[in-house]
C-alpha cells in the first residue's frame, strides 16, 4: 500500500492520483499541511529517493516566497532544511509518495511509470 503525502487544492497531486487510479494502486492519502510528515520521515524520505534536499522545496508556492527560502537554502546545511520541511506542509515539494522502500516527489509520468508501473 502507498502513502500519498498530498493538499486536496493542488493540481499536481490530483494527476498523480488519477494516474494511480488508472494504475489501480491502492493508497492512504495524508493532508501534508494538517499532517505533515516528520522530520524522521523527510530524511528517511531523502535517503531513498535519491533526490537533493532542495528537491523537496516547494518552490512555487507562497510560503516559500514569504519566508525567503530561495537564499537561505543555497547555504543550510542538511539538518536546517529537514527542520524547515518539518515546520511546515506548505513549504514540502508535493505529492510525496512511499511504499516504505521507494520514494517519489512531485508528479512526472515518466517516473511514476518507471518507480510505480
Amino acid at each position: 500500500m502507498l502513502t500519498v503525502y498530498s493538499y486536496p487544492n493542488c493540481g499536481t497531486c490530483r494527476k498523480a492520483k488519477k494516474w494511480l487510479d488508472d494504475h489501480n494502486l491502492q493508497y492512504q492519502e495524508v493532508h501534508i499541511v494538517e499532517t505533515p510528515p516528520t522530520k524522521a520521515d523527510l530524511a528517511d524520505f531523502h535517503k531513498k529517493s535519491g533526490l537533493p534536499l532542495r528537491k523537496f522545496f516547494n518552490t512555487s508556492g507562497q510560503k516559500y516566497r514569504q519566508l525567503g527560502m530561495k537564499d537561505k537554502i543555497k547555504t543550510a546545511t542538511d539538518d536546517e532544511l529537514l527542520n524547515w520541511l518539518a515546520s511546515d506542509g506548505k513549504l514540502i515539494k508535493r505529492p510525496i509518495i512511499t511504499d516504505n522502500e521507494h520514494v517519489t516527489v512531485g508528479f512526472k509520468e515518466e517516473t511514476f511509470n518507471e518507480v510505480w508501473g
